[in-house]
């Protein structure tokens, strides 16, 4: 899943404990770059005190941030785990809840787990507005206590119309307010391990993708759904514990205005310089169209397999097999993405989405449950390489001081194609007898997607050459003018000569 989104420690990681009184005309805190390759933050003091000394700041590189990396691990884990293993729990909501009369079922049904999905990445925006205002902990942990609230709900409901709402909505909101500064905190405590720490936290989602299924099917066979979901109501109280360890290590700018605003004006709020750039309003329209069938997978996997292969067939393996690979792609696509030159990052997910849809087409096609496992591998290898390169490649195109909220509204965007697929292609399901037209169709979104994708690199390039064009036209004006200045200063030079 695209959990695993990163931001770097730029603008977001400078304001993440902001005060929510910091004054407009507060300068952000610049990063500087030593020569022995530390790096330290900055933070301007107020004009009210000028020829005061800068605060420097350095990142630890370890200490209290190892257990933050855990806590941000469990974090993920817990967060995407669950989700992802929601074919399992669909399942039971179909023998739950459903009717073999009704001819919507899954359609229906499919609503619960996609509205769960998308509510996690529409709320991205304001989490990161919240981020910015409040800081991580009070949001996490704040967060974590909402999605503790839903999922308990949702543990007492007897129909589907109540469970859109306390799973679908309070518990997926209550999880995205507390995924999202577990990538924040991180800026505070790591810079050079960056990569290697987002590498690990991330892994945390695939970990609890190959065990979760295993323990989902235990549960509801022994104790049944409701009780279950009182079970996983643990992880979330685990997360409220995690969102603690959240201790922020960036100076914290003042409060105090001449106007007496306690609130920052909406232009530092709402950053709008993102959309200026046109090689991220391609990435931010490519990646959601290319979505449109990535999470139908997950959710119909299950039911597709015990229509093809029996009820008796293993199918948590592919969910194993899926959370297996994509732990190692994140980990060898992340760290061969650090060879690869600026945006041309992009490849990496076009291919990856040219797999996605591949497999995706393949999944009917296999007949054998061998070949079902090949094709999960596959998937699961390429879904871990286009999540790891979200963050860098958004750093690439936007820059680190506005790669924040340039990943929240991503998030956002990708809400929407995440909600609807699922449900589309249970309808599909419900219309045709068969689940074979709905992956044939979930595979052609990623090939499109990724397609589009291929224009964000020749887009950068010719604006890289544009902005050398210019640079070098003002460095010959500014060349004139100092050849021209040099001439008048030497004739008058040479006419008090004269003079005397």
């Amino acid at each position: 899943m695209t959990e695993g989104t990163n931001m770097p420690d730029g603008d977001t990681a400078g304001k993440d404990e902001v005060a929510a009184g910091a004054p407009a005309e507060d300068r952000q805190p610049e990063e500087e770059k030593k020569e022995n390759g530390e790096t330290k933050v900055t933070v301007p003091q107020q004009a009210a005190a000028p020829g005061a000394e800068e605060v420097e700041f350095v990142h630890p590189e370890g200490g209290w941030g190892w257990v933050v990396m855990l806590a941000a691990m469990w974090c993920n884990g817990s967060v995407f785990g669950i989700q992802n293993a929601f074919g399992i729990l669909f399942l039971s909501l179909l023998r739950e809840f459903g009717s073999e009369k009704d001819d919507d079922l899954r359609f229906k049904t499919a609503w619960v787990g996609s509205l769960s999905m998308g509510m996690i990445f529409f709320c991205s925006p304001i989490v990161s507005v919240f981020t910015d205002i409040f800081g991580c902990r009070i949001t996490a942990v704040g967060g974590a206590a909402v999605g503790l609230v839903g999922l308990l709900a949702s543990s007492f409901v007897t129909s589907l119309g109540p469970m859109y709402f306390t799973y679908g909505i309070v518990f997926a909101c209550g999880c995205s307010f507390a995924y999202q500064p577990s990538l924040v905190i991180l800026g505070h405590y790591f810079k050079k391990r960056l990569g290697l720490v987002n590498g690990i936290v991330t892994a945390g989602s695939s970990i609890f993708t190959i065990t979760l299924p295993f323990m989902l099917s235990g549960l509801l066979e022994k104790v049944g759904l409701h009780n279950t979901m009182r079970v996983l109501c643990i992880f979330m109280f685990v997360l409220i514990l995690a969102g603690f360890t959240y201790k922020p290590l960036l100076p914290i700018r003042s409060t105090n205005t001449q106007t007496g605003r306690k609130c920052p004006p909406m232009s530092q709020i709402f950053n709008t310089n993102i959309w200026k750039s046109l090689g991220y309003r391609i990435w931010a329209f490519g990646i959601p169209a290319a979505l449109y069938g990535y999470f139908v997978p997950y959710v119909h996997l299950m039911k597709h397999v015990e229509e093809r292969f029996g009820q008796d067939a293993s199918k948590e393996v592919l969910l194993m097999c899926i959370g297996i690979t994509s732990c190692v792609g994140r980990l060898i696509f992340g760290r061969a993405a650090d060879y690869v030159n600026g945006v041309n990052k992009v490849y990496l997910q076009v291919t990856s989405f040219f797999v996605i849809g591949l497999m995706s087409m393949m999944i009917p096609l296999c007949n054998i449950f061998g070949g079902l496992i090949a094709v999960c591998l596959l998937m699961g290898l390429f879904d871990g390489c286009f999540i790891c390169i979200m963050a860098p490649i958004a750093f690439e195109l936007v820059g680190d001081k506005d790669v924040s909220q340039a990943i929240g509204f991503l998030l956002g965007l990708m809400s929407v194609p995440m909600t609807v697929g699922p449900p589309i292609a249970g309808f599909l399901r419900d219309r045709l007898g068969s689940y074979d037209v709905a992956f044939y169709l979930a595979g052609i979104p990623p090939i499109i997607g990724g397609a589009v994708l291929c224009l964000i690199p020749w887009v950068e390039a010719r604006r890289k050459r544009m902005e050398k064009e210019v640079l070098s036209k003002d460095q010959d004006v500014t060349q004139t003018m100092i050849e021209h200045e040099k001439a008048r200063e030497d004739a008058q030079s040479k006419t008090g000569e004269s003079v005397l």
